[in-house]
């Protein structure tokens, strides 16, 4: 009979070597791959098998390819000026969005840029208005107003200018 507090017996279908955790430092434990090889025919990571279309890259060009990017770009932007009329600025962004977004990797950047901008000012507008209650508010709200129309006619113009803008103070909930 074994000892049950003794080293298990060697199994001879396991490879011998070095335990996992005894091998000196930079060598592979027995039996696995270096690092950075890709085992099993699989294809290096952010590379297409071939005769697979691209996945749709996020925006990081220099600018718009044609003028009709560059005013829906700037239309991403301005129209939640349009939208606050009607106390709702995140829907003209998410309306660009929706409709453009998939023909223009420049126009959704935008889109989704104002629209992080919007949903965020308008977080922080509910926070205002909560802490008017304690007379903070008061002080908060028209700052947060104040910031949102500067922000966002700075995003219109630098958009329809064909120029990415991002937005500060915002939080990315929407990519």
């Amino acid at each position: 009979m074994s000892d049950p507090y003794g080293p298990p017996p060697s199994d001879p279908q396991e490879p011998q070597g070095t335990p996992y955790g005894n091998q000196p430092y930079g060598q592979q434990p027995s039996g696995q791959q270096p690092y950075g090889t890709q085992p099993y025919n699989q294809q290096p990571y952010g590379q297409q098998p071939p005769g697979q279309p691209p996945y749709q890259q996020p925006y990081g060009g220099s600018g718009p390819s044609n003028p009709d990017e560059r005013t829906w770009g700037g239309a991403a932007h301005w129209s939640a000026l349009i939208g606050a009329f009607v106390a709702l600025a995140f829907l003209g962004p998410l309306l660009v969005m929706l409709v453009k977004g998939n023909q223009s990797a420049y126009v959704r950047a935008q889109a989704v840029e104002s629209l992080n901008f919007q949903l965020s000012i308008l977080i922080y507008g509910i926070v205002s208005f909560v802490l008017a209650f304690v007379l903070i508010g008061f002080l908060l709200l028209p700052i947060v107003g104040l910031i949102w129309l500067v922000f966002t006619i700075i995003g219109s113009v630098k958009a329809s200018n064909g120029e990415l803008y991002r937005y500060p103070l915002t939080i990315r909930m929407v990519s």
